[in-house]
């Protein structure tokens, strides 16, 4: 890694936990240049202010909740088990504990300030989840009935994050009991399953 790149991701994780502890109204770029080693200068060489510095760490945290690579239906295995496997895989990329913590400063300012939770989900609808290919190609395999299949995987995603992800985003846990997820699939497989 570059010099210039390891500044860059300094000031990044400085920033993540200035506004984790002060957020955004108390943010200051002095202590975020400070907490990361570097100059004011050079920070502004980065971000030109607290306003791009948010921008990217809320772009990060969109990446990261996209990072596990979309799932295609494999017709040779049970789809139950697809989907539970799938799921649990983007579970656990979403609870890692730095996930969890851009999670938690990026709300925190999402619930403050409207005007930019909506042009964070504005952007963050430009994002497919990795299991919604997995349910398109289901439902063109006829396995599922024909529906959005955004729209199905959000159903089932609003499922499984109140089980794996809020507990833990809130909490600092997950107390769910096992067999959880395969109720949550078995849900969801009852209302879009056909009988092929």
């Amino acid at each position: 890694m570059k010099l210039t790149e390891i500044k860059r991701k300094n000031i990044i994780e400085a920033a993540v936990e200035e506004f984790r502890e002060q957020g955004f109204l108390g943010a200051n770029i002095m202590r975020i240049a400070k907490r990361a080693d570097v100059s004011s200068r050079t920070l502004y060489k980065h971000f030109e202010n607290k306003e791009a510095l948010f921008q990217e760490i809320s772009k990060i945290m969109i990446e990261r909740n996209s990072a596990m690579a979309p799932v295609g239906y494999d017709p040779d295995l049970p789809l139950d088990r697809q989907l539970v496997t799938a799921l649990e895989r983007y579970v656990g990329v979403i609870t890692e504990p730095e996930a969890i913590g851009l999670n938690r400063m990026v709300i925190a300012e999402l619930l403050r300030d409207l005007d930019r939770s909506r042009a964070f989900f504005a952007e963050f609808a430009t994002h497919d989840y990795p299991i919604t290919n997995l349910i398109a190609e289901a439902m063109e395999a006829g396995v599922l009935r024909k529906a959005d299949s955004v729209y199905a995987a959000n159903q089932l995603l609003g499922l499984v994050k109140t089980f794996f992800f809020w507990p833990e985003f809130l909490l600092g846990d997950n107390p769910a009991a096992d067999g959880v997820m395969e109720d949550c699939v078995s849900m969801f497989l009852s209302y879009y399953k056909t009988d092929v």
